[in-house]
């Protein structure tokens, strides 16, 4: 179940921030492998490049690419969440106390966020090709003329069979594991700095939207170039021999893209990356603490909290637990807060599931940090 809700909660962000993936794809293979001064320049911003799209290609046009940009985050959610799990499970990242390690959660999350991004690729393939096709007057970068999601995978299979569905796979090694580090990282640290000043509280939902929104100036930055490069990879044309019109692979892409277009050419479109993934990761988190809700009222037997699973899930989350003889009162001392810091509550409170919980789409990380608020 916790799966479900999981996915349910990225698919859901998902369809509100595709529009910004959709321009942002637009707008990194614009002037591609070209200087500046020496292409039309067809989108200048993201609100001019949206206003752009949907004269151009409709309102709708900025929907393209849903079906597998959703098929993407699911697999993604599965494989992530699946894993980390696994990981958490074996002890290798705890520490003696049982918490978690700062910098093994980084190197979990990155690992599993590779694997989930490099299993889900014929995903994100036919995702940048359909985004990428446009009408002829707003076209950048080349056209795919596929005619939706399953005969974009049928054609690509027919013609270049399973190891072209893959093509661009190794794309995705450097830009999501560079994405689910900083997402760990600086999301944390931004709900940390936060609740340290006392702007606000860990649980609370303003806490959520500027630790997404501030952390997404980090992922933003530091994951642009790997997100250019995949992009151009994933959208260059092939020739008869199946092998790509522009670049031979990563190491080429990032050649070329630095003789021709500059350090600049791989942030183009890092504001819409921005605006993709600080929205995404807030209303990812909204949606998953609402649904977890729900299922806790649908089913409330299924969502109550046994003493096993409780210190299971603190366990989990990086806070050690300790029951004490003499009283039902729990001590808890989440490892990642100094030492004078701790929280007493009674056992039967731990119930709702935290809003810490990070279920990420595929910039990002769809694993737990190491926080956790308890309400």
């Amino acid at each position: 179940m916790e799966f479900v809700i999981g996915a349910t909660a990225a698919c859901g962000a998902c369809i509100f921030s595709n529009p910004m993936d959709v321009l942002k794809t637009r707008m990194q293979l614009q002037g591609e492998l070209k200087a500046r001064g020496q292409y039309t320049i067809i989108y200048r911003n993201i609100i001019h490049a949206g206003i752009a799209v949907a004269k151009a290609d409709g309102i709708t046009g900025l929907q393209k690419g849903l079906v597998p940009a959703l098929s993407y985050q699911v697999v993604m959610n599965g494989i992530r969440f699946g894993m980390y799990r696994r990981i958490l499970d074996s002890g290798v990242i705890s520490r003696a106390d049982g918490s978690v390690s700062s910098l093994g959660c980084i190197a979990a999350g990155a690992f599993v966020g590779v694997v989930g991004g490099v299993v889900g690729s014929p995903f994100y393939l036919v995702k940048t090709h359909l985004q990428s096709h446009a009408a002829e007057s707003i076209a950048v970068g080349h056209q795919h003329k596929h005619e939706g999601f399953i005969p974009a995978l049928y054609k690509i299979f027919n013609q270049e069979g399973v190891k072209g569905l893959w093509r661009g796979a190794t794309t995705t090694i450097p830009r999501v594991g560079v994405g689910s580090a900083a997402q760990l990282f600086s999301y944390s640290k931004s709900k940390d700095w936060l609740d340290h000043y006392g702007l606000y509280p860990r649980d609370s939902w303003q806490s959520t939207f500027v630790g997404a929104m501030v952390s997404g100036i980090v992922i933003a930055t530091s994951m642009s170039p790997f997100d250019v490069i995949a992009t151009r990879v994933y959208n260059q044309g092939l020739d008869k021999h199946g092998r790509g019109l522009l670049y031979k692979g990563i190491t080429d892409c990032i050649v070329k893209i630095y003789k021709t277009e500059g350090v600049w050419g791989f942030y183009k479109g890092w504001t819409a990356i921005y605006f993709r993934i600080g929205p995404h990761s807030f209303l990812n988190l909204m949606f998953w603490d609402h649904l977890q809700k729900l299922y806790l009222k649908v089913s409330p037997d299924d969502g109550e909290l046994g003493e096993g699973s409780a210190e299971e899930q603190m366990r989990i989350e990086g806070i050690s637990l300790q029951r004490s003889e003499e009283s039902d009162v729990q001590k808890l001392h989440d490892s990642s807060l100094p030492s004078r810091h701790s929280l007493s509550l009674h056992f039967d409170t731990i119930r709702t599931v935290p809003r810490d919980i990070v279920h990420q789409s595929e910039e990002g990380s769809d694993v737990s940090p190491t926080h956790q608020s308890l309400r």
